[in-house]
């Protein structure tokens, strides 16, 4: 069962709206090869608001996540496309509908 999650919020700079976006885009290659995530989204807001979501079965995928590409390059990255650091949560579902 997929029991863990995070949400990542992120705030673009003012002019790089667009950049946020494609390199959320981006980076679905790199959810699609983490073998430990089960569902990954990468979300929009509002003009400058974005987001991911992304779920896994167990704490080490969530981990993995964490510790893998895609974290390494937003942070890498962040200072010149974020306003402020992204936010991370660690959340536990409760329950998920995934296809299957």
């Amino acid at each position: 069962m997929t029991r863990f999650a995070l949400f990542v919020r992120l705030e673009a700079k003012p002019g790089q709206e667009t950049a946020v976006a494609e390199f959320l885009a981006g980076a679905l290659p790199l959810a699609n090869a983490e073998s430990g995530t089960t569902a990954w989204f990468a979300l929009k807001f509002g003009p400058s608001t974005f987001g991911v979501f992304d779920a896994f079965a167990d704490e080490a995928g969530r981990q993995a996540h964490l510790d893998g590409p895609i974290a390494a390059a937003l942070m890498a990255n962040a200072v010149a496309l974020l306003s402020a650091p992204p936010t991370i949560e660690k959340i536990d579902l409760l329950a998920a509908k995934l296809p299957g």
